[in-house]
């Protein structure tokens, strides 16, 4: 396609912009997966590599995005396929932009399933469910919605209805378009997130001490052990490769890189935007939420209550014990009573619930776009057509849950794939359309300069550290979960049947990118 390529859809507002790609990269891993990794791999231990990690990788990654995504949008692409094959021109380009379609298309449809935990949850504290339980009555409380044979708390369909609700919100709001969908929810959704967070650090900052039992003997706790903690390093667990690859990740967690769909969003910008200034503004916003609220939220928060050993058993557990069975526990404790208790935990879910809607509508927007400007499908009936396949493959998650069906999808796509999608972006936009040309298309009304060693950082450091991490995540991490070591016998079934939706999705989505070039070629129609 020429430059000529139809109008598309813009942002309304610049504010709209920043919000809608702050509300991208702001999800559930900033108040859930991050307390949990920043708890689980030291503290202040892990905050240094994270802090690296962000510089090196992070920002670098989140320009080059918005350049790729802008691009291509110049150029009528609104998805990966497009987009890489602009910048090279070479057969492989557009089925290697496979990753960014098949990527957000899996992780929204488990994204939604877990969004619809917070859901669910917000409803409970309102009707006060929650209240009065221990830590082992939360544990059942939780058990019983994603267990659909344990039906000691919670009743068959629950689980079922709030998935719908959810599906039907997400797909209703992105069937509206940029402007009056995703902007407006970003517009009014992102504020009240912050204000929530805000609120809740707060009154977490001013609880004082408790008493915890540790190892027997009754100690002193507060916030301020969970600000130390967070903010103190072990210098010497700096050399455990093990914090270092755990705070890359969470970078491309927290950023939503190497996932296909802020390059959506950035296809509707024009030339006269700033990718250079927004850029930064981006990942600054996503940081603020991530470390100032998210992290000094839940982390002060349970080391008051359970001490830094308490906090790091919970964290063991994993993050969904730390949002949905630790957090709780903590809001009924706070002095207030049941009224305090209620409202807490209706504003922690209810953060919860925004910061995973306005992520995954962005998941959704790759797909929609792919198919509106190659098959000429209205929005409306793309949403439709979208949702009704996301609710479907999402009913499995739900009756498989505890059979490790999500897990697979979480890690191949939602984990490995994210490294692997950065590094090819990475490599195309940088080396294949040359560095000269890529430091030029992100400064394309820019009002600022970005500093130059970042050039260097993005032709070099940036691509090797990404080929690293994805060499050692494959020892490490990769083969053992292919050849499902530490699996119970009893799950292998489930996983592969899993693994085969997966490679079936990643199939169809190859034919439909052979078939739109096809239709192409048909139509006189050259990728510019």
């Amino acid at each position: 396609m020429s430059d000529s390529a139809p109008a598309r859809e813009a942002w309304g507002s610049r504010i709209g912009l920043i919000l809608a790609m702050a509300g991208n990269a702001v999800g559930l891993g900033n108040f859930l997966r991050f307390p949990r990794q920043a708890v689980e791999n030291g503290g202040g231990t892990f905050m240094i590599p994270y802090f690296i990690a962000f510089l090196l990788v992070g920002i670098p990654l989140m320009w080059i995005e918005w350049g790729v995504g802008r691009h291509g949008g110049l150029r009528g692409h609104g998805s990966m396929p497009g987009m890489l094959e602009s910048l090279w021109k070479h057969p492989v380009a557009k089925y290697l932009g496979v990753l960014g379609l098949f990527m957000p298309v899996v992780v929204l449809i488990y994204y939604c399933y877990i969004e619809s935990w917070t859901l669910a949850w917000t409803w409970a504290s309102m009707r006060g469910a929650t209240q009065g339980l221990d830590q082992q009555g939360m544990q059942a409380f939780f058990k019983s919605y994603v267990d659909l044979d344990n039906g000691t708390v919670h009743g068959f369909w629950t689980p079922f209805a709030f998935f719908f609700i959810t599906i039907a919100v997400n797909f209703y709001v992105v069937s509206k378009g940029i402007t009056a969908g995703i902007e407006r929810l970003a517009k009014i959704g992102m504020p009240i997130l912050f204000v929530f967070a805000a609120i809740l650090v707060v009154r977490v900052l001013t609880l004082g001490t408790h008493e915890v039992m540790i190892d027997g003997v009754l100690t002193q706790s507060s916030p301020l052990d969970g600000l130390n903690f967070m903010f103190t390093p072990d210098w010497q667990a700096l050399a455990n490769p093990k914090v270092w690859l755990a705070a890359t990740g969470q970078i491309f967690f927290t950023l939503s890189v190497g996932m296909g769909s802020l390059q959506a969003y950035a296809s509707y910008l024009t030339k006269k935007d700033d990718l250079a200034l927004s850029g930064i503004a981006t990942a600054a916003t996503n940081e603020a939420a991530e470390v100032v609220l998210g992290g000094s939220l839940a982390i002060p928060a349970i080391v008051a209550f359970f001490g830094v050993a308490g906090a790091t058993a919970i964290a063991k557990g994993g993050s969904f014990d730390l949002g949905f069975i630790a957090m709780p526990l903590v809001f009924n404790q706070l002095p207030g009573g049941a009224t305090m208790a209620t409202i807490a935990c209706m504003m922690w879910f209810g953060l919860l619930f925004v910061a995973g809607i306005t992520s995954s509508v962005a998941m959704a927007t790759p797909a929609l776009s792919f198919v509106e400007e190659n098959f000429g499908w209205t929005r409306k009936k793309t949403a439709t057509f979208l949702g009704g396949i996301a609710l479907l493959i999402g009913i499995l998650h739900l009756v498989y849950y505890t059979q490790g069906f999500l897990d697979e999808w979480d890690y191949w796509a939602g984990t490995f794939g994210l490294v692997i999608l950065a590094l090819v972006e990475t490599v195309v936009f940088v080396w294949i359309f040359g560095p000269d040309n890529m430091w030029r298309e992100i400064h394309e009304g820019a009002t600022i300069r970005i500093p130059r060693f970042f050039k260097f950082i993005m032709t070099f450091v940036t691509p090797v550290f990404l080929l690293v991490m994805m060499i050692w995540w494959t020892i490490q991490e990769a083969v053992p979960t292919l050849l499902m070591e530490n699996i119970p016998e009893a799950d292998h079934t489930i996983r592969w049947v899993s693994r085969g939706i997966m490679l079936a999705i990643l199939v169809f989505q190859i034919f439909l990118i052979k078939a739109a070039w096809r239709r192409r070629a048909l139509d006189g129609k050259e990728v510019a």
